[in-house]
This record gives C-alpha cells, sequence and structure tokens, in this order.
C-alpha cells in the first residue's frame, strides 16, 4: 500500500508541470477568448459618446453564422479539406512506400531533400510561391506562357489549387517521414515470409505494410484535419498578391483576424474563433471515432 501511494505521489509531481502549463497556455486562453465572445463594444450619444463594452449573449455567435462571408470561409475550408488532406497523406505515404522499398536509392538524400521544405518557415514559404506564381516576375509562368499555358493562379478558380500547393511544398516531406520512421520499425520477418508466399511487391505494400503502421495513418490524418482548419499563413501572403481573388475573409481564421485588428471587433473575432474551434473538435472525434471502427473491425 505504501508503496503505491509512493508511486501515485511520485507520478503526481512528475505531470503537475505538464498540468500548470497546460491550464495556462490552453484552458486559461479558450477559458478568456469564450468569455470576450459574449461581451460587445458599444458607442453611446449617437457615436459621439465614448464606448462601453455590453453583455451580448450570443449576439456575436448569431452575428457571425449570419455573415455571408464567414459562411463562405467554411465553404472555401470544406474545399479545401477534400481536396488537401486525401493528397497530404496518399502523396506522404506513397513516398514513404517508395523509400522504403528494396528499389530506393540514396535514401537519405531523398529523406533530406523531401524533408528540407518544412524547414521554411511558413511566411518564407509563402513568399517565395507568390514570387512564383506572379506573371512577369516568375520564371516558372514565363515558362508556361511560352510553352502555351496559361494560368492565372490568383484568379477564383486558381487561387485554392496556389494555397494547396504551398501547403503541400511545406508538409508533405514532414509528414513523409513519419510514414517512413513507422515502416522501418515494422518487423521484416513478417515481410519476409509475406514474399516468400508469393506476395508482389504492391501486395506486400497495401495489404502488409500499410495496415502494420495504421497507428501513424491515423495520428497523421488527425494532425492534417486540425491543420487544415488552422489554414491562414498561406493565404494571407497569398492575398498580397497582383490582382489576388484570396479577401481578407477568406477563410475563418482570416475572418477572426480581419474582425480583431481591421474591425476593432474582439468579440466578434472570439466568437468566430470559438466556433472554428467547435468545429476541430467535432472533426477530430469524428476521425478518431471512425479510424477506432475500422480498426476493431480490422
Amino acid at each position: 500500500m505504501k508503496a503505491r501511494t509512493r508511486t501515485n505521489a511520485a507520478a503526481g509531481v512528475l505531470l503537475t508541470p505538464f498540468f500548470v502549463l497546460f491550464t495556462l497556455v490552453t484552458v486559461v486562453p479558450i477559458g478568456y477568448a469564450v468569455w470576450l465572445s459574449l461581451f460587445t463594444e458599444k458607442q453611446s450619444g449617437l457615436g459621439f459618446g465614448g464606448t462601453e463594452t455590453v453583455f451580448s449573449g450570443l449576439g456575436n455567435y448569431t452575428a457571425a453564422l449570419g455573415d455571408p462571408a464567414f459562411r463562405e470561409g467554411f465553404a472555401v475550408l470544406l474545399g479545401y479539406c477534400v481536396l488537401y488532406i486525401p493528397l497530404m497523406i496518399g502523396g506522404a505515404l506513397a513516398l514513404a512506400l517508395l523509400l522504403d522499398s528494396t528499389l530506393a536509392r540514396a535514401r537519405r538524400f531523398f529523406q533530406l531533400a523531401l524533408f528540407l521544405p518544412h524547414a521554411v518557415p511558413g511566411i518564407i514559404a509563402a513568399l517565395i510561391w507568390v514570387y512564383l506564381y506572379t506573371p512577369q516576375l516568375s520564371p516558372v509562368v514565363d515558362a508556361m506562357e511560352a510553352g502555351g499555358v496559361g494560368f492565372d493562379f490568383f484568379a477564383p478558380e486558381g487561387a485554392l489549387p496556389s494555397v494547396i500547393n504551398i501547403a503541400l511544398w511545406e508538409w508533405l516531406g514532414y509528414n513523409m517521414v513519419i510514414f517512413y520512421a513507422a515502416l522501418q520499425a515494422v518487423d521484416r520477418s513478417v515481410l519476409e515470409a509475406a514474399t516468400v508466399d508469393g506476395a508482389g511487391s504492391w501486395r506486400v505494400a497495401f495489404s502488409i505494410k500499410v495496415p502494420l503502421i495504421r497507428a501513424s495513418v491515423v495520428m497523421v490524418a488527425l494532425f492534417t484535419v486540425i491543420g487544415s482548419l488552422q489554414l491562414f499563413t498561406e493565404p494571407l501572403i497569398v492575398s498580397k498578391g497582383t490582382g489576388s481573388s484570396v479577401t481578407s475573409t477568406w477563410t475563418p481564421n482570416m475572418y477572426a483576424y480581419t474582425a480583431a485588428f481591421d474591425r476593432g471587433d474582439y468579440g466578434l473575432a472570439a466568437a468566430a474563433s470559438v466556433l472554428l474551434a467547435l468545429t476541430a473538435a467535432l472533426l477530430s472525434f469524428a476521425v478518431t471515432r471512425f479510424t477506432g471502427r475500422k480498426g476493431k473491425k480490422a
């Protein structure tokens, strides 16, 4: 009994710093955002008096949900997720399987080459690609036009693919490294047994390797969903491009940023942020439940 008490006490001591930091950097900011979303500022005296903070209840939430710009931001985010998430997970997994195959050569070089873009800060990466998207500046656009291929990366039909391309360039190598590390931990005797039984390379890859690294795939999928909902840096930089169709409210995060720092409406910005956080929590729960059920069936 004393040993168990000492063990619980030691665990409590070791976990205390984590819970303190978690409370300070996560619980308190979320609580403050929820509290801030319940208030709004109003001017008295027909706009000539000072401003006062008044309780509005769910007024900021109804204002955000009733704003077409906020709803359109979620529509853009939905299109982004539908295209980006499969490309990211599928592309990273394909590259990892390719590097793990017996046919791969110069693995260390390609690992470094594919991971290197992730080492570039997101703002710098977005600026690089905005330069490559800009006509009369980009050698890529000039080469495309010389070949008779015309594509406006800043047009309404090109803005979403442009942002997806930047995000893929930044994160594909990072997720590939996670998958590759998981593949390296797979027992090679299992793969050798499958090969002896007559399984080809494709069968080994998708019937043996992928199921064995399912936990890593689920983790990457979960983080990719959460990261997709936080889309902000790439479209913000792309919006500075010449003639860009990306507006200041193109995504929910940009909507909250504009509401807070351009319009000074912190209550509305907090409400938009809380709604986005709730969406991320619900989608994360859905991903974990869906993958959990798939795992039990497997």
